[in-house]
């Protein structure tokens, strides 16, 4: 068992005791400040403070909760604990909680928040003076709008949930919080609307929580990997995101979301496939552009998945279906070029997916101009030494440009991509079929929370679909999608034009 959870001896109506109790158990840890002081008018009233150093807000705590028990003049003798007194008259501070358990004190003091002890009494007050250094509120980098709210999460739990609720002001909006890894002790919290969320999803969601066994939760994706239907599935059935607006709009259509402290990242559950082509700018944007916008994005990932392996297919097995011009004009192209056509698009697709990882890890500045150079003259100078031939650079190009649009399914689209490229070098047209095929099949089988991600695709009736390939109207999406919400109807929909 880690350290966390041993046995330790609890506080006693000593305050000397209490202090070295304290002092022993956060050993060699000089970040650990204890601040010794006693009233001024009763010098028998001796306190102790302890708090993390750089973690408390230094004002909060003088003027909170050193000056006024300073400053306190009795009035008469006090029978009983002075600790009662201090926390009911005395302390300023917005969040007093008494205890005397020893494990709740040190998560208080290691999460910014000042213990307070005082002689005579086995019990210490938990103050809220946190005061650490947050990082500013600002737009996601991976997901700007055109329009919209320009606000993205923090790494501070507090301050997200905080914008949560600036978006969804009803007492409907219930938070649980829950704690992950026995040794980071990192605060979650799960997030839904009562009377519209899935209460079969709600009780999978915690049931699947309680499995996580690490030590340490530094990331979403720590919990993402233990709660997912599919661990090994190169498609999500977990979704994420760092934008509010993003999160109450899916708690809206009766998702659940699970914050985590220290990460900007959100995961809700369930996941749906369409929402690898949903954007936020979707309904932001008129629903006409917006409709556009999104079946491009789903034509773009059968592009970025296809167009190699099609190509290789084609030239190498079906060359019939090509018009003679273009068939020459590749023959010709591929003169000297000693790589075969499957090879070639292997090695063009990995020099890819290689300058693209570089870019990705640069400085910005530096990483764009690496991207765009990189490609332009390996390319062209790849075609010159006749390593490679032109038109496989286009198609390349093409595959790389259009997987791009859609970089939530970067991953999916990498293994897809190549796995249907060495299923048309082996059996040309017929093996990108059965590929398709495969991947249809596949994905009707996967299941988030226990319900399938094409679930929008096989509903019946044109109402699940108006938010599918197109985005319809407001005034049309009157119901929210089936087996999502516990409450279908949306509240005021219907009064659109007529």
């Amino acid at each position: 068992m880690g350290e966390t959870n041993s046995v330790r001896p609890g506080l006693t109506a000593d305050l000397n005791s209490n202090v070295k109790l304290i002092q022993s158990i956060f050993k060699d840890d000089e970040t650990l400040i204890a601040r010794s002081f006693e009233s001024q008018f009763d010098p028998s009233i001796q306190c102790c403070a302890f708090y993390t150093d750089s973690m408390v807000n230094n004002k909060l705590f003088n003027e909170d909760v050193v000056k006024p028990i300073q400053e306190y003049r009795l009035k008469r003798h006090i029978s009983g604990n002075f600790i009662d007194v201090i926390a009911k008259k005395i302390m300023l501070s917005d969040s007093v909680d008494k205890t005397s358990d020893i494990n709740k004190l040190i998560q208080a003091i290691v999460y910014g928040d000042t213990v307070l002890l005082v002689s005579g009494c086995s019990e210490a007050l938990i103050l809220n003076t946190k005061g650490w250094i947050i990082r500013g509120i600002a737009e996601p980098e991976d997901e700007k709008v055109l329009r919209g709210p320009r606000e993205g999460f923090t790494e501070a739990l507090l301050v997200n949930l905080t914008l949560l609720r600036r978006r969804l002001r009803t007492a409907d909006l219930k938070f649980r919080y829950r704690t992950f890894g026995t040794r980071t002790q990192t605060k979650g919290c799960i997030c839904y609307l009562e009377g519209v969320v899935n209460k079969d999803v709600l009780a999978e969601l915690e049931k699947r929580l309680d499995k996580f066994t690490l030590d340490g939760a530094l990331d979403v994706n720590y919990i993402s990997e233990f709660i997912c239907d599919a661990p090994y599935s190169p498609v999500r059935t977990v979704g994420s995101t760092e934008r509010p607006d993003v999160v109450a709009a899916k708690l809206l259509e009766g998702r659940v979301a699970l914050f985590l402290d220290g990460t900007p990242v959100v995961l809700t559950v369930p996941h749906l496939f369409v929402e690898h082509f949903q954007s936020s700018d979707d309904y932001y944007l008129n629903y006409f552009f917006a409709s556009i916008g999104r079946l491009l994005r789903i034509l773009s990932f059968f592009i970025a998945i296809s167009t190699p392996a099609v190509y290789v297919a084609l030239t190498t097995f079906h060359q019939e279906m090509l018009p003679t011009p273009l068939l020459m004009s590749i023959a010709m192209a591929r003169q000297g070029v000693p790589l075969p056509t499957v090879l070639e698009a292997f090695v063009m697709l990995v020099v890819f997916e290689i300058l693209r990882e570089t870019g990705a890890r640069m400085p910005s500045s530096i990483g764009q101009a690496l991207g765009i150079l990189g490609a332009l003259v390996i390319g062209q100078a790849a075609v010159d030494a006749k390593l490679v031939s032109a038109p496989m650079i286009i198609v390349v190009g093409i595959s790389a440009i259009t997987g791009l649009l859609i970089m939530r399914l970067k991953g999916a689209i990498i293994i897809l991509r190549f796995l249907l490229l060495f299923l048309s070098a082996a059996m040309g047209m017929y093996g990108y079929i059965f590929g398709m095929m495969g991947l249809l099949i596949y994905l009707l089988s996967l299941r988030s929370f226990g319900i399938p991600i094409v679930i929008s695709a096989s509903a019946e009736g044109l109402q699940e679909k108006k938010d599918l390939y197109v985005r319809a109207p407001w005034w049309f999406m009157v119901n929210r999608p089936g087996s999502l919400a516990a409450d279908r109807k949306r509240s005021g929909s219907g009064g659109g034009p007529e």
